[in-house]
């Protein structure tokens, strides 16, 4: 599959912003089954300063500073990637998860997607009894690693309500999971933390994902949005596979990879200082469009 993609944020401030020191997180990656033909990104008003650079975990990122009063700030992505993921393995195919467990402690690799780097908590993924329990219900005995999972990411979406006014990004885990409410961030955070509990290593993915309009209807533009969702590493054979609690789907070639992280704070599409009182406003455009 073949997409051209369009991300358009645009900050409004209430009083103009004497200066600006950001790291964008928003030009797609390279792997996980995809590869990105060209990428672009437009900043507006044009930054004093730009260097683009490439994370730890293989992240783009594109460091600015506008060092000029604005009263809005828009960041343009287009990008053009060829999507093909090869088909996931059956989930009952898969290694038991005890013995995923015990495999992901004995690898001695730190290398950028090593499991290792996944397996513990995070800043924004702390230990939460609550959700390790929760977890633990669908990982009875030698259960294939992978049918659990999906069993997991199954209940997820069957007992947590998608809903964008219960939460925010500051959120705590914990406080999500308490009442049922939240957005693909919450429930790609809660199933990371319930995964790292019984010592499965589990990372963030953020995203997009294309929707797809009803019947005799056109799709709207805009209207499509950024995702966030889980990678499983499933032992040395199958390694990393995405997993989608918000949509209980296994990742395909409906999902583009911008980032990867440990969680949120690893991933975030902007990280910085603005200096300058006064309110804001966001607003975001995106637009997946298959081409062929």
């Amino acid at each position: 599959m073949i997409y051209e993609l369009r991300h358009v944020t645009t900050y409004g401030y209430g009083r103009p912003v004497p200066f600006s020191r950001c790291i964008l997180r928003l030009l797609p990656r390279d792997g996980s089954g995809q590869r990105v033909e060209k990428a672009d990104l437009t900043i507006t008003p044009r930054p004093a300063e730009r260097s683009d650079s490439v994370c730890f975990f293989g992240n783009r990122m594109t460091s600015i500073t506008i060092a000029k009063p604005h009263r809005e700030l828009k960041l343009e992505m287009r990008a053009r990637i060829v999507v093909d993921r090869p088909a996931p393995p059956h989930p009952g195919l898969t290694r038991g998860w005890e013995e995923v467990a015990r495999l992901a402690q004995e690898l001695n690799s730190l290398a950028p997607d090593s499991p290792a780097h996944h397996l513990y908590p995070s800043r924004l993924v702390p230990p939460v009894a609550a959700v390790v329990a929760y977890a633990r219900e669908s990982f009875g005995g030698a259960r294939p690693v992978l049918e659990a999972a999906c069993e997991l990411m199954a209940r997820i979406r069957r007992d947590f309500s998608y809903d964008p006014e219960a939460t925010e990004v500051t959120t705590p885990l914990a406080e999500a999971f308490a009442q049922r409410h939240g957005v693909c961030q919450d429930f790609a955070h809660i199933m990371i933390a319930g995964l790292r509990g019984l010592g499965l290593p589990a990372a963030y993915v953020s995203g997009y994902i294309r929707t797809i309009p009803p019947p005799g209807e056109k799709r709207l533009e805009g209207a499509d949005a950024s995702h966030a969702w889980v990678m499983l590493w499933c032992g040395p054979e199958t390694g990393w596979i995405g997993l989608d609690p918000t949509n209980d789907l296994i990742v395909a070639d409906d999902h583009i990879v911008t980032a990867v992280g440990r969680d949120y704070a690893d991933v975030a599409p902007l990280d910085g200082v603005v200096i300058g009182p006064g309110s804001q406003k966001v607003g975001v455009a995106v637009d997946v469009v298959p081409v062929g």
